[in-house]
């Protein structure tokens, strides 16, 4: 039996929008979904039984930050990341190349792989597409990314190019790596496409990486300081290049507006640690948009944040209350205000996959945007 199976089981008819179920060693999963990000084996402020209670059904590690810090040999010691951390639904752990992509001034990259000093005590290391892998499979997400090459944007062409062969090349590597593993029935790889914002050099990676037959394929080197007309083109031009029967994850994008967009070209799965950070500096989204709690016009307003949300901030307390607890600096907030911003992500993906299955993809989205917005999106303009 593989340890991953992915199943198509709605299209909508005018969009490459899809619905689909991916089941996995621990559990399976409705796709469109969006990630938690749990970066260092937590979600922040939040307890496994808080994410739960949001409707999340996987969340995302880091590779990089767990090696670091407790350790992968710790993580053995531990049982696993799903026992350490007291999470029994599926993980996915990134292999750390975004990481050591923002260590600009602290990391070498060559052909073996990137030299880097820890930007906790200055320590030296090494990762390769090896133990990259190797380091996962000690880790035990269930899904496990292959070791990439995310470069900055703007770029130059050659360079790119450059880069995109070495990410094939690197992800030979990981597929090789994981094969000999014996860890097939255990864990899933997945390839990355590189290519920045070149269209034919997105076709090139996507085409090199399908001759490892991974069972799913993400889109990286996104959302790392270009327009959002860009990720999206870059999205609708790249998606056709992928299996349709193997799951698409889009990595580090997940604005709710986001999700709409790429579902609509064709994406599966989307991670964002954006919905926990602007929860913690107070803000919160909301169905008529973003509410800006810290902004005295909510200091006597006694209604919820969202009357149409069911969660436990939205049930038990006001606007106004909230603004008090980041007056006073009370740590209660940041877990309320960031469970509410995850159950909304959670609640976006739940009224995509019904707009789907009602092949009513577009009309839903434009009602979605007429309350977040108030009317045509900034990036449409």
């Amino acid at each position: 039996m593989s340890a991953h199976q992915f199943q198509v089981t709605a299209k909508d008819s005018q969009t490459a929008a899809r619905n689909g179920l991916l089941s996995l060693p621990h559990g399976t999963i409705q796709t469109p979904c969006y990630m938690p990000v749990g970066t260092q084996a937590a979600v922040k402020a939040l307890s496994p039984e808080d994410v739960l209670a949001c409707g999340s059904e996987i969340l995302l590690a880091n590779t990089y930050h767990l090696m670091l810090r407790p350790g992968a040999d710790h993580m053995v010691k531990a049982g696993g990341l799903h026992k350490f951390m007291h999470w029994d639904k599926p993980i996915l752990t990134d292999s750390g190349g975004f990481q050591v992509f923002s260590l600009a001034d602290l990391r070498k990259i060559t052909e073996e792989g990137v030299a880097f000093q820890s930007h906790l005590d200055g320590s030296k290391w090494q990762m390769t597409p090896e133990s990259a892998t190797q380091i996962q499979h000690k880790i035990g997400a269930d899904i496990i990314m292959a070791f990439d090459e995310c470069i900055p944007y703007p770029s130059p062409e050659k360079y790119v190019e450059d880069s995109v062969d070495r990410t094939t090349r690197w992800a030979e590597r990981c597929w090789k790596t994981h094969q000999e593993s014996g860890r097939d029935n255990a864990q899933s790889l997945y390839g990355i496409v590189q290519g920045s914002n070149f269209p034919h050099l997105r076709e090139k990676s996507a085409k090199a990486l399908l001759q490892f037959d991974f069972p799913g394929y993400a889109i990286g080197g996104v959302s790392v300081g270009e327009p959002k007309e860009s990720i999206y083109e870059v999205v609708r031009k790249t998606a056709p290049y992928l299996p349709e029967n193997k799951p698409r994850y889009l990595m580090g994008v997940g604005t709710p507006e986001d999700l709409w967009e790429c579902v609509e070209r064709g994406m599966d799965m989307f991670d964002c640690v954006m919905p926990t950070r602007i929860a913690r500096n107070g803000t919160a989204l909301t169905r008529k948009g973003r509410v800006i709690l810290k902004n005295a016009q909510y200091t006597e307003d006694f209604s919820p944040l969202d009357p149409d949300c069911s969660c436990e901030c939205c049930r038990n307390y006001t606007k106004s209350y909230l603004r008090h607890l980041f007056q006073a600096e009370e740590l209660l907030v940041l877990r309320l205000v960031s469970l509410h911003n995850l159950q909304f992500m959670t609640d976006v993906t739940r009224m995509i996959r019904q707009a789907i299955v009602e092949n009513r993809f577009l009309e839903a989205k434009k009602r979605f945007y007429l309350d977040y917005f108030g009317g045509t999106p900034p990036f449409y303009s």
